[in-house]
């Protein structure tokens, strides 16, 4: 039940039941404008500044924060995601699991910032800000609007406002702590995306006469098969480069040579994209290839005392590089996050609103 009333218990965020109101809003990727625009409104009502950086036609990335009083910007900047991926379902509560498209990817995450947020602000810390952008599922346009020193002038590296730093005094560091479903442990590093469309083009022709045509499919399939058999690079920390042939289409009927075919990889690679490009190289002869999608892989922060892991999926970090120094954390799995049954555990994501104040707490002092 979407309601406009502000999730407050006892002067602070009620972490579910603002994760269970987010929730509730359709958010897929393409459509956050209902869910940017409550979540505005929302951190206006617990006194933020709040800013809507336009990303495309109605769609809006929320940055909030308060005024510090020595005029700089936020140390410590809490990011996520509010878009989602398809279908949308709604929330609901069962044996101590909040369920939901969003649940742990990435709403719940942002009732736990929110909350850790509040606590510190009820503390009288006003150095954090909150950072949530849309589109992150779908090549993060959202973190590249962000990261465009148009909008963030105030972010360059060290923390001071643009304009108002003392030359003679060393800038505190900044972090921006993202949140992704690390089952609350920080992490050390992820992989990185590489996506390519292969496109192979032949003549159509009578199936009954196949030397007078040339087959798109058959030339798509001989890449196909010249890739698997590739050695991608390999790292110490991540592992091997792995991949998925995620889409496949061609042809036009079953009996026309295919004129046309094209295939949709990803890539989940160790370092950066360019020797696994290189590596393709080898199929140009066959098909043409559209580069889509390059996320390099990343080391993340980490602090002493925090259980530590390494994740195998790509977030918007690499693209939020005026931000801070990085780290990542948050509640849930990602292995229920884009499924219909996703959720996050009750207490996990309680958990994570001590967690974001410890952490932020120790970065600053």
């Amino acid at each position: 039940m979407i309601t406009n009333d502000p999730p407050l218990t006892t002067n602070r965020v009620d972490p579910v039941a603002l994760a269970r109101t987010l929730v509730d809003i359709d958010s897929t990727t393409g459509h956050e404008a209902a869910a940017g625009a409550w979540l505005a409104d929302y951190l206006r009502s617990l006194s933020y500044q709040v800013v809507q950086q336009p990303v495309s036609g109605d769609r809006f990335n929320v940055y909030a924060h308060r005024v510090c009083p020595d005029g700089t910007a936020p140390t410590v900047v809490f990011s996520t995601h509010f878009d989602c991926v398809p279908p949308f379902f709604p929330s609901r509560e069962e044996r101590g699991l909040l369920f939901g498209r969003g649940a742990c990817d990435a709403k719940g995450i942002i009732a736990a910032q929110i909350a850790a947020a509040e606590r510190l602000a009820a503390k009288g810390e006003t150095w954090v800000g909150l950072l949530f952008v849309v589109g992150e599922e779908r090549g993060s346009d959202g973190a590249n609007a962000a990261n465009d020193p148009a909008f963030a002038p105030a972010f360059a590296p060290g923390g001071a406002t643009a304009g108002q730093a003392d030359p003679g005094v060393a800038p505190p560091r900044r972090y921006l702590i993202n949140g992704e479903p690390t089952e609350n442990r920080l992490g050390s590093a992820t992989r990185g995306v590489l996506r390519v469309r292969l496109h192979a083009e032949g003549r159509a022709a009578h199936s009954a006469f196949p030397e007078l045509g040339e087959s798109a499919i058959d030339k798509l399939l001989d890449a196909l098969m010249v890739i698997r058999g590739l050695q991608l690079p390999e790292d110490p920390l991540l592992g091997r480069t792995h991949y998925t042939v995620g889409v496949i289409e061609g042809g036009v009927a079953p009996n026309v040579v295919s004129p046309r075919a094209s295939a949709e990889l990803l890539f989940r690679i160790v370092g950066d994209a360019a020797p696994v490009r290189a590596a393709l190289a080898v199929v140009e002869g066959l098909v043409s290839i559209e580069h889509v999608l390059d996320v390099p892989a990343i080391r993340l922060h980490t602090v002493p005392g925090f259980e530590t892991a390494i994740f195998p999926y790509a977030t918007d970090v690499p693209q939020l590089t005026r931000w801070g120094t990085p780290l990542l954390v948050g509640p849930g799995s990602i292995h229920v996050a884009h499924t219909d049954e996703e959720h996050v555990a009750i207490d996990e994501l309680l958990a994570a609103v001590d967690l974001y104040e410890d952490l932020a707490t120790r970065l600053i002092y």
